[in-house]
Parts: C-alpha cells; sequence; structure tokens
C-alpha cells in the first residue's frame, strides 16, 4: 500500500501492541479491526479528553471549547474530537494553542478530508498530534459513518465533554457512547431560554452527566493532578480560566518516559508502598502484583470504573510505580 510508504503513515490492528489500551475495552461494541493513522501514533495510547458539541455554535461556546481544550492540553491530556465544523474545530485549534496534542477521528478514509473547510487545520493536526479513521483508504462522505465513528471518539478518551448541543444534535452520539463504555461525561450548561445546551441539560438531568463551570472541574473529576510534583520546566497556559480556583493545579505533562518491558526488573515479592497513597492506589498496586495486567482485567477485579482505573494508572505511572508495556498490559515496577 503506496499510502503506508508516506511518512507519519500507520496501520493499527486490534492485536496490534501499540493498539490504544481504552478502546481494546470490551466495552465498546464493535471495536475497531484497523486503524489507518496520520501522524503520532503514539499519541493513542496517551490519557485523552473528549470535546464535542454543535457545528452551529454561539461565539461564547466556541471560545469556551478553544479556552478549554487550550487549558486542559497543558495540563498533560490529550484532546480528541471529530474534526467537524463548530465545537469540535474549536477544541482542537485550542489543544493546538496548547501542547499541540490532539486527535481527530474521521468519518471519512484518511486521504479524504471533511470538511474541506478543514483542510489547513487536518494538516496542522496531522504535524504534532494525529488523525485516525476506522474507514479505508477512499471511503466518501457518508451520513451513516459519522454516529459510528463517535464510539471511537468517546473509545479513546477517559472522558467526554459537551459544550453546547440541542436535544437532537449528532454530538450526543458521544455522550451516549461514553455513558455505554462507562467513561466520564461532563456538560456546560447554560440559559434555559438557550436551546444550543438543551442537549447538554438533558445529559445532566437524565444521563448523569457531570456538570461542568470550569476546567479545574475535570481535572478533579478525572484526579488528573493528584499527588503529583510539578515539573521543573513546562509551558505556561496562553489564557486563565475565567472562574479564579484556590487551588494549586500541579501540571501533567504529555509523556513520560518509562524503562522497557526488557528492562524491569522480575519481582519475587511485594513492594512497600509510598505511605501517601490512598487505598484505592493500594489495591490497585496489589493486584498488579500478579503481573502485567489490562485495564479491563483490573476493572472487573477492582469494581472501579474504567475511567477511575486509567486516571489511577496515569497518577501510579507518573509516580513511577507502575509502567504500561506493550499490548496494553500495566505492571508494578
Amino acid at each position: 500500500m503506496q499510502w503506508l510508504d508516506k511518512p507519519n503513515h500507520h496501520l493499527l490492528t486490534l492485536d496490534h501492541p501499540d493498539y490504544p489500551p481504552l478502546l481494546r475495552s470490551e466495552k465498546i461494541a464493535d471495536r475497531p479491526p484497523l486503524l489507518f493513522i496520520h501522524g503520532d501514533a503514539a499519541l493513542l495510547s496517551s490519557k485523552q479528553l473528549a470535546i464535542v458539541g454543535t457545528r452551529y455554535p454561539s461565539s461564547e461556546g466556541e471560545q469556551t471549547a478553544r479556552e478549554f481544550a487550550e487549558y486542559l492540553s497543558h495540563q498533560g491530556l490529550t484532546i480528541t474530537s471529530g474534526m467537524a465544523l463548530g465545537i469540535d474545530g474549536a477544541a482542537h485549534c485550542g489543544a493546538l494553542a496548547g501542547s499541540g496534542k490532539t486527535i481527530a477521528v474521521a468519518g471519512t478514509g484518511l486521504d479524504r478530508i471533511y470538511p474541506p473547510q478543514h483542510r489547513e487545520l487536518a494538516h496542522k493536526i496531522a504535524e504534532t498530534g494525529a488523525l485516525v479513521s476506522e474507514l479505508p483508504l477512499g471511503t466518501s462522505v457518508q451520513r451513516r459513518h459519522f454516529p459510528i465513528r463517535s464510539r471511537v471518539v468517546s473509545g479513546l478518551c477517559l472522558g467526554t465533554l459537551v459544550v453546547e448541543a440541542p436535544e437532537r444534535s449528532g454530538a450526543l452520539y458521544a455522550a451516549k457512547h461514553a455513558l455505554k463504555q462507562e467513561r466520564e461525561v461532563f456538560a456546560i450548561p447554560g440559559s434555559i431560554n438557550n436551546p444550543l445546551v438543551k442537549g447538554c441539560h438533558q445529559l445532566i438531568k437524565k444521563k448523569g452527566a457531570k456538570l461542568v463551570e470550569k476546567a479545574t472541574d475535570i481535572l478533579e473529576d478525572l484526579q488528573i493532578y493528584r499527588s503529583l510534583t510539578t515539573p521543573n520546566k513546562i509551558e505556561t497556559p496562553h489564557f486563565s480560566p475565567k472562574q479564579n480556583t484556590n487551588n494549586e493545579i500541579h501540571p501533567v505533562p504529555s509523556s513520560t518516559t518509562t524503562d522497557s518491558p526488557a528492562s524491569q526488573p522480575v519481582r519475587t515479592k511485594p513492594k512497600n508502598n509510598p505511605s501517601d497513597l490512598d487505598s484505592n492506589d493500594v489495591q490497585l498496586l496489589n493486584l498488579l502484583e500478579a503481573g502485567p495486567t489490562s485495564i479491563d482485567a483490573l476493572v472487573e477485579k477492582c469494581g472501579f470504573t474504567a475511567a477511575s482505573v486509567s486516571s489511577m494508572l496515569l497518577m501510579l505511572e507518573l509516580r513511577g510505580l507502575v509502567t504500561l508495556n506493550p499490548g496494553g498490559l500495566y505492571a508494578r515496577i
């Protein structure tokens, strides 16, 4: 395939060791057997947040999506969306202005850019992030593909944030898939007279979505910066959230360096746990004493949601207590 011969073009199968662990979850219906990727394939295994919404947002909604994406990307989250007009595009642009780490899940083959207005945006995403599609090259725009690709958007992520969405917005597909996948769902409320937020209100009222007023609400819920030490160097976010908070924010680096699996020592006895770990972290570490384990297996054994387990594993990984091995298996260090 000539397409694969080009720089930064990748094809991952479901059994490939680099296939994103969260997307491999059994909670996801019809897991994509193939993923076409243009850009940084390793980014698909990073900690991600989906930001979705209407294609026809208000200026305030578009600004909110951009600011949330920029700020959260600086905190170590990769921002994932569908590259549609409106909120999706604003989220990608915000992430590009932040860490540059953003993933666009396409509803066409990767040799087709849709919408055409986002051709330049797609080029920028491929430079520092990744374009992803489960659809074969040459697949043109078909309406039925977009609701289906939403399960990939949510499936890659710890949670999904809906910024603005009318009652029948296509953006709600991602939220519905996230709920089925047992991932977190967040929604930003608005005026009861604003039709653009009716879908958000329904998610909060009937589906248990968590009401979000500021970006730090998401970090706190996902426990992204819990028990972290601030890195010596990190780029300062380009904006300050509208709502001030007295809580100090400890940024998360976008990637961590771990030893290769081959260099990991073989453990013959349990290691002592740091005294500042909470009981949930300790439970997770104890489960990993049995050997490399998938997220799904950990979820089944401990009873936490996949999003909670993923967040805890991130924190433990950043503290040098666990490592992610090929095949999406986590192991205690």
